[in-house]
């Protein structure tokens, strides 16, 4: 059997006997369905939430804060992932701030955001990017300054620009770690948008939980919660599928990366 099934294969037993357990637990046990439902009602609440139409719009507005905010995160981490690299300077007048913003609880600063940004989609984009910087930050600044120097006094030698050195030999060498920042940004990524919501919001999957719990519609809070689960295995499998494509040199680095998720 090649990788590529059991790749495959093993999930699918893994969900099947689960489900099954989650089921036979429930009826052994009796648990009410308001404590924990059973598959069928949760597969119920997806067909009436996706195949009706009530959750696209909450889907899709997380989706939306989601891409926005990792886009706007993840960018502006690593510009200054490089920049802080690159001068000692800046690395030493700003790095305390940086490390003081991501010692703040993300929870904590929510309320303000809001304040700031409002409650519509702005806030939410601005909870994301914050939450998605640091380790995309972290791990860009940590794999330019690894970056080998034997090739950086070859490059030197040959009175190479800082540019050049740092978009030809700097930036390539710490592909694998940029891209572990980016893996990691999209879980947490996806954390910051439902806490965002949680807070205040009419809209988002985390405010269908939010609003289901009310209710104790234990259902619903598990179907939400599949429907995270699946944004953020398909924001996963869609880092790993660039990495692999753009950092063809580096395999032993992505199949790394493959294994700790």
């Amino acid at each position: 059997m090649s990788d590529r099934i059991r790749t495959f294969l093993y999930p699918a037993i893994a969900f099947v006997v689960l489900v099954a357990l989650w089921e036979a637990a429930i009826r052994v046990f009796k648990v009410p369905n308001f404590i924990l439902p059973t598959p069928y009602a949760v597969l119920e609440a997806l067909q009436r939430g996706y195949i009706e139409g009530l959750f696209w719009k909450h889907f899709f507005f997380t989706l939306q804060s989601m891409v926005f905010g990792y886009a706007l995160g993840c960018t502006l981490a690593f510009l200054l992932g490089c920049l802080f690299a690159e001068s000692r300077t800046v690395e030493q007048t700003f790095l305390p701030y940086v490390v003081a913003l991501q010692s703040m609880p993300k929870v904590a600063l929510a309320p303000l955001i809001i304040v700031w940004f409002g409650f519509g989609l702005e806030s939410k984009v601005v909870m994301v990017a914050l939450v998605c910087f640091f380790p995309m930050f972290i791990n860009t600044a940590v794999g330019l300054k690894q970056t080998n120097p034997a090739l950086l006094d070859l490059m030197h030698a040959f009175s190479a620009s800082p540019w050049h050195i740092l978009t030809r030999i700097k930036i390539p060498s710490a592909a694998g770690h940029i891209f572990a920042g980016l893996q990691i940004a999209v879980v947490l990524g996806l954390i910051g948008a439902v806490v965002a919501e949680f807070v205040s919001s009419t809209k988002g999957l985390g405010y269908l939980i939010s609003a289901a719990a009310v209710n104790l519609e234990t259902n619903t809070m598990f179907a939400a919660l599949i429907s995270l689960a699946v944004l953020g295995i398909a924001g996963s499998l869609s880092i790993r599928f660039l990495h692999s494509r753009i950092v063809f040199w580096d395999k032993g680095s992505a199949s790394q990366t493959a294994a700790t998720e």
